[in-house]
């Protein structure tokens, strides 16, 4: 199965990746900073180490396409709730909408992920 193109559905992903990366520290940084710093590290980290061959162009650490499909999902569930716990409602709405459009527009490439072969 050969990989999809996925410019146009890696736009939602990305934005939705920043707001994880602003929100979910900023929700947790009123608890305890070291946890917010902490989250920065797994939400910035784990998708740079760990990638399915062929998805990038440089994989660090190759992992099967199940893991990389978690990882978005981490990540979409992380701005979602993270932008209900610090930001008003109706920008709380628009993240939440961000991420449905996200799951919509992942769904050709994970199904390429799922598949058996990927290459590097």
């Amino acid at each position: 199965m050969e990989k999809p193109d996925d410019r146009i559905a890696s736009v939602p992903r990305f934005a939705a990746e920043l707001v994880a990366w602003v929100a979910t520290p900023w929700a947790l940084s009123t608890h305890w900073w070291p946890l917010a710093v902490v989250a920065v590290v797994v939400l910035v980290g784990l998708p740079t180490v760990f990638s399915t061959p062929g998805d990038k162009a440089q994989v660090i650490v190759p992992v099967p396409g199940v893991v990389t499909i978690l990882l978005v999902l981490l990540q979409l569930a992380a701005a979602t709730i993270a932008a209900w716990v610090v930001w008003p409602t109706y920008a709380a709405v628009l993240v939440s909408l961000l991420a449905v459009t996200t799951l919509v527009t992942e769904r050709r490439r994970w199904r390429w992920l799922l598949s058996t072969r990927h290459d590097g």
